[in-house]
């Protein structure tokens, strides 16, 4: 088999089947602690997550960095769905909607944040296409309103309105997901051009065998497989580990559960602004977040009348939707000029701190 000159992915390959079988084994063989369920399972990630970005970079050479970050969001938000799925059979819909925030503001802030601030420790400048940005920004706001508008409608209506907002969740869950199905005709139809993307820097040569459209495929959704059992086992294990240290329910689903459940687009994001792809990065980050603002979470709202316990709504908590708004607004600004450099982020980490100690210490 060929390779490139210093590939990782034989190392990958090894950690992860280690990891993976051993991470099994403490949890339905052993019965260890949560806690090193835990540890186990977040570490058998962290291979899982480079394979992917190995994948989502051989697959982009083939389909463009719209297509190749959309479908590393997508594969890398399965996880995130399987992880929402038992939690809403549960009827846990505090923490879904609390995951959801994290993995809005988490692709935003911490994933965007650190890809602009290690890629922009490497290159001085590094740029994008601005309208394919500005029009993801753009998305962002739309799927702000409409987690706005369902806390404004409760506010306002009070605990009377009953059946009046639960039909509001689902007709604002319909018009998100036409709209998000209508942004991938955009995507990857009328404007594919857009998302074309750079060359950056290549790990291939003349002398390098590229991994075929079908095997990256393969590779990606065989990984995506595994970080969802690894996620599950994490999750499953998170709530009892995060108690043992004192943390809250809120501070678990909008920080812990996001970034475990969105581990794999957070390496592939920062690997290839490393590469000066920033086009396929900020596509990965902001792609995320608004698949899992205007297809994961009205899909949600669905799925609850089927494997739900009583229907979930839209209504996130004023901190929430405060979060996410911030969020939204700052990748608005920064996406403006079609460039970043380090310093943006580290502005996109301070606030992501901030939000991640204020839910912290909330109640």
């Amino acid at each position: 088999m060929q390779t490139d000159r210093g590939n990782p992915f034989p190392v990958l390959f090894v950690a992860a089947s280690i990891l993976v079988p051993a991470a099994l084994v403490i949890e339905f063989v052993v019965d260890a602690s949560p806690s090193w369920v835990f540890v186990v399972s977040a570490l058998a990630i962290i291979p899982l997550a480079g394979i992917m970005g190995r994948a989502t970079e051989h697959l982009a050479e083939h389909v463009g960095a719209g297509l190749g970050g959309l479908l590393n969001a997508a594969f890398g938000n399965a996880a995130e769905l399987i992880i929402a799925v038992m939690a809403l059979r549960s009827g846990l819909y505090d923490l879904v909607k609390a995951s959801i925030t994290g993995s809005i503001i988490g692709n935003i802030l911490l994933v965007f944040g650190l890809s602009a601030l290690l890629g922009g420790l490497k290159f001085q400048t590094q740029r994008f296409n601005r309208t394919a940005a500005h029009l993801g920004a753009t998305m962002l706001l739309l799927s702000g309103i409409g987690l706005l508008i369902p806390a404004t409608f409760h506010m306002i209506a009070g605990e009377s309105a009953g059946v009046s907002e639960q039909n509001l969740s689902l007709l604002i869950s319909a018009i998100l997901l036409a709209t998000y199905v209508l942004s991938l005709v955009f995507v990857l139809r009328t404007h594919s051009h857009l998302y074309a993307g750079g060359s950056g820097e290549s790990d291939h040569d003349g002398n390098v065998q590229m991994w075929s459209r079908g095997k990256s495929i393969a590779v990606l959704t065989g990984t995506a497989i595994l970080v969802g059992v690894m996620s599950g086992s994490l999750v499953g294990s998170a709530e009892a580990t995060a108690e043992s240290v004192g943390m809250s329910e809120v501070f678990v689903g909008v920080v812990l559960v996001a970034i475990i459940g969105n581990a794999a687009e957070h390496s592939t994001a920062v690997l290839m602004a490393l590469k000066n792809k920033m086009d396929l990065s900020i596509n990965i980050a902001v792609g995320s977040s608004l698949q899992i603002a205007l297809f994961v979470a009205p899909l949600l709202v669905f799925l609850s009348y089927f494997v739900g316990p009583t229907p979930m709504d839209l209504r996130f908590t004023t901190m929430e939707v405060v979060a996410i708004a911030a969020s939204v607004g700052i990748m608005a600004i920064m996406s403006e000029d079609g460039e970043t450099h380090w310093m943006e982020g580290v502005q996109l980490l301070a606030v992501y701190t901030i939000l991640a100690v204020a839910f912290f210490y909330l109640p």
